[in-house]
């Protein structure tokens, strides 16, 4: 089978570690004999190979764990020490002096056979752009750009084309500060090749690392991977980003993701991508995409030639790809040091908007509308310097909207048909919240959708209609947001006083205390939308006073919905004067009369 791989290296041990640079990718055929090599596990965070004094520690980068990683183990040199640790002395493991002598012999333009020992050891050590002396000195890391790692590169490949086996660890268990040893070496010069497939897995392979172990080597991971967060803005109560929150239908929905720029060092390019699945009942804006690039003093605004927005992905919503943000990251914030290598952990935010639609008006209330968005990048810094592509966990935020639904009696409870309602955002009735006819009620069209902000400006748009009850007094309202809303009924049925003020309804959704950890589906319970909530504030002309008061209303969240009954009360007649008897009397004498008129057009006639 093909197997790619990338190679750690391990220098001959010591307490200091020479390097940390990154490996090619190869495609190889896996050599059989590699099938009958001793393997290891960590318990309790040690493998012990049984051989010697000499023991390799390596270390995570920061929180990113070890575990699951696999690694061949190779030891090309043998290191004697002086008696006074004042020098150090290394010979071949023969094992591994074919693949020394070729590697080492093109670059001195010798026959392999002809290479010695010395030659090969004299030649590595003119690649140490940091010399020292010593058995026991630390030494700098050789840099992830530098002649050192290219060498180790091109003998690695050939150790894979000559099939040359090595010792397995996989590692099983860490220790309590994430690390793992390898203990039981002979004294010596190793290379610790990473064999982990990570593609498609949120990790990242670890860069070349070089050391002389005599006794012991602390080698510190160089791997590193991005990570994401996902935000809504809830532009209710001051509440900001967070992982939940409710809009009107038609209304503007703005998504930030936060991710860090890793360490690239080792890379010559880095792709970075973000891949975004939404509910259909969220439509995406492509021209509110904008990427931007901070080190905290300096901000970095990506053009839209510098990345790609494919709303065509299957199976994703959209996928927006920056091919190499290596090569904006070294430009816009070039800290190169002497090894060509630069400082990075620089924030990327990457924010856009979507638009409620009007689907959700079948979703209102749980289970909300998700969105959900994970990161791809490059995890393997080997052989075109990119590699293999992971991916961080996926990340979901979700929305709600709600719906009100409206009942027109009167104070007896007779069902009045034909009362007409317009909405507004304001109680002097100035910003109306326009509305279009649905099949079962009225949809909410939020002013972001004309050209406005929310519930100001914009232009009427031309199917926005007056609400009006049915012939059971019913009429309903979809995709409400949290917040105050103005119920004014324009025109009364037949034979009613319309209330001269609107009714103000106040709707309240109520969520987890912890809004910054939403998990899929969620929504559907109550670890997300725990309640929902509402008031009427209603005021009324009647008897020569203005009678007002609160009531709360029925609520359901499941289906987001607030229960309203708007009354009208039965008017009585205005008084009359005179006897009862004295009108009949009237209504007899204009009966005769008109009798008399037509008998007398008969007559002439």
């Amino acid at each position: 089978m093909n197997k790619l791989t990338k190679i750690t290296c391990l220098g001959a041990l010591n307490t200091g570690m020479v390097m940390g640079t990154a490996l090619p990718v190869f495609a190889f055929n896996r050599p059989t004999d590699l099938l009958s090599l001793q393997q290891y596990t960590t318990p309790q965070g040690t493998a012990s190979f049984g051989q010697g004094d000499a023991a390799i520690t390596i270390y995570p980068n920061g929180m990113q764990t070890l575990i699951g990683k696999s690694f061949n183990v190779y030891k090309l040199f043998n290191a004697e020490n002086a008696a006074g640790m004042e020098s150090i002395n290394y010979t071949f493991n023969p094992k591994y002096a074919p693949a020394l002598k070729d590697v080492v012999g093109k670059r001195l333009n010798k026959a392999a056979d002809t290479v010695t020992e010395y030659e090969v050891i004299d030649y590595i050590q003119t690649l140490n752009t940091h010399q020292t002396e010593g058995a026991q000195t630390e030494q700098t890391l050789e840099g992830s750009y530098s002649d050192y790692r290219y060498f180790i590169e091109e003998l690695r490949n050939k150790m894979v084309e000559l099939g040359l086996s090595a010792d397995i660890v996989t590692v099983s268990e860490v220790k309590s500060d994430g690390s793992f040893t390898i203990s039981g070496l002979d004294y010596g010069y190793y290379v610790v090749d990473e064999i982990t497939d990570n593609a498609g897995t949120y990790q990242a392979c670890s860069l070349i690392m070089v050391n002389t172990a005599n006794p012991n080597a602390s080698i510190n991971i160089k791997s590193d991977y991005p990570e994401l967060i996902k935000k809504i803005l809830e532009d209710d109560n001051n509440v900001g980003w967070n992982d939940m929150a409710d809009y009107e239908i038609g209304q503007t929905v703005p998504y930030k993701f936060e991710s860090n720029i890793p360490n690239m060092n080792g890379y010559d390019s880095y792709f970075y991508a973000w891949h975004d699945k939404m509910d259909d009942c969220l439509t995406f804006n492509p021209d509110s995409v904008k990427i931007t690039i901070t080190d905290g003093t300096k901000t970095y605004t990506v053009p839209t030639s510098e990345f790609t927005v494919n709303t065509s992905a299957a199976n994703e919503t959209f996928e927006i790809s920056i091919t190499d943000i290596k090569e904006i990251v070294d430009r816009e914030f070039d800290h190169m040091n002497s090894d060509h290598e630069n400082v990075y952990g620089q924030t990327v935010t990457l924010e856009y908007n979507a638009t409620l639609n009007d689907k959700a008006a079948a979703k209102t209330g749980r289970s909300g509308f998700e969105n959900t968005v994970r990161l791809e990048f490059s995890n393997d810094a080997d052989g075109d310097g990119k590699g293999e592509t992971g991916y961080t966990p996926w990340d979901t935020v979700v929305c709600f909207t709600f719906k009100t639904n409206v009942s027109k009696v009167n104070n007896h409870g007779k069902e009045l048909a034909d009362a007409k309602f317009r909405l507004y955002s304001d109680a002097d009735c100035q910003n109306e919240i326009y509305v279009k006819k649905a099949a079962d009620g009225y949809i909410v069209i939020n002013r972001d959708s004309l050209g406005g902000n929310d519930h100001t400006g914009g232009s009427e748009p031309s199917e926005a209609v007056e609400m009006v009850s049915d012939a059971k007094g019913l009429f309903t309202i979809f995709g409400l947001d949290s917040g105050s809303y103005y119920l004014k009924e324009t025109d009364s049925p037949a034979g009613y006083r319309e209330l001269e003020d609107p009714i103000e309804i106040t709707i309240t959704a109520d969520y987890v205390s912890d809004r910054n950890s939403y998990l899929p589906g969620d929504g559907a319970t109550d670890k997300a939308l725990v309640s929902l909530s509402a008031t009427a504030h209603v005021k009324e002309f009647l008897n020569l006073a203005w009678s007002q008061k609160d009531q709360d209303l029925q609520t359901n969240a499941a289906d987001g919905s607030v229960n309203i009954t708007v009354i009208n009360t039965v008017q009585n007649k205005l008084p009359v004067t005179g006897s009862s008897a004295t009108l009949g009397l009237i209504g007899i004498g204009t009966l005769l009369t008109a009798a008399a008129a037509k008998k007398s057009r008969k007559k002439n006639g």
